[in-house]
């Protein structure tokens, strides 16, 4: 079940205590498998609580001897969803579903997802009811770009950002997070991260074979062509193009179809940061999700 993967990611990723002087009440393991619990039922931290308030086999198999205060759970997410130990908790998972860590093939993309509930089909009739003046608008929204494996669809790095926002300059740092262990071999990607210092980066930095469409950029030239193709790898997707294998990048847009339709595409939390951490406990989420042996039930996105 959800709690058994998450506790056996979470005591390869973390110790058991963040100190040594903490009061042992709760392991790190057991608050991230709350955590997950919370994401997977779609609560809050009061809701979990309650849920396991009223679940006693699902408190003996987290090992819980006396219930968390929900106070305790939001401290723990914004201890262990942050900079090291999410990333290392993101690794664990990958490493479960693939020992090996060689991937063939990957592809990355970015997807926004919804900062409140209110729902777009009524904000949309609500501007065409004459006389009314719709004032909600969505100007800004939380980003989550990640690298996944076409393979299984794991989740292998992420990038939790604020848009509207470019994705050509967001390749790298989206890059730089993936694990170490982790090979990649080819990665898919849509015309928004076409560059050639981006082509740079995969190909002659990291060893990954790029493939991203080149785009048509710039004023037409005086006889209405278009101005050529500048810069060697651009110039080598525009000539050479493998259309078949970049068929397979829309295994990423299955990935955020899955979250979305899984876990929910709104988000609770209202600052910045806070939603950060839960994009990254979404990714989490659908890594373990994956894991489980009944993934078949998973997969029916």
């Amino acid at each position: 079940m959800v709690a058994l993967v998450a506790l056996k990611a979470a005591q390869r990723a973390l110790p058991l205590y963040a100190h040594r002087f903490s009061p042992k009440a709760f392991t790190q393991p057991q608050l991230f498998a709350c955590l997950v619990l919370k994401t997977f039922f779609k609560t809050d931290y009061r809701g979990i609580v309650s849920m396991l308030a009223d679940m006693p086999e699902l408190r003996r198999v987290i090992g819980l001897t006396k219930l968390p205060h929900f106070t305790t759970l939001q401290k723990a997410a914004r201890r262990l969803l942050v900079s090291m130990p999410a990333q290392r908790l993101l690794t664990a998972t990958v490493h479960l579903a693939k020992p090996s860590a060689k991937i063939k093939l990957a592809a990355v993309d970015s997807s926004g997802l919804e900062s409140h509930h209110v729902s777009r089909y009524f904000v949309r009739r609500r501007s065409r009811e004459p006389g009314l003046w719709q004032t909600t608008t969505y100007t800004c929204f939380p980003k989550l770009g990640v690298v996944c494996d076409c393979s299984n669809h794991i989740i292998l790095s992420t990038l939790m950002t604020r848009g509207p926002t470019p994705d050509v300059h967001q390749l790298e740092r989206t890059l730089c997070s993936v694990p170490q262990r982790v090979t990649l071999k080819t990665l898919l990607a849509d015309a928004g991260y076409e560059s050639e210092s981006n082509h740079v980066f995969c190909r002659e930095y990291l060893g990954v074979k790029s493939i991203i469409p080149t785009t048509e950029r710039g004023r037409l030239r005086k006889d209405g062509k278009p101005k050529p193709v500048h810069g060697h790898y651009r110039r080598q997707m525009k000539n050479h193009f493998p259309k078949n294998l970049y068929g397979q990048r829309w295994q990423v847009e299955t990935v955020f179809s899955m979250i979305k339709r899984n876990l929910g595409s709104a988000l609770k939390s209202r600052t910045y940061w806070a939603q950060c951490r839960e994009m990254m406990l979404l990714a989490l989420v659908h890594n373990i999700m994956i894991l489980l042996p009944i993934r078949e039930l998973f997969y029916r996105a």
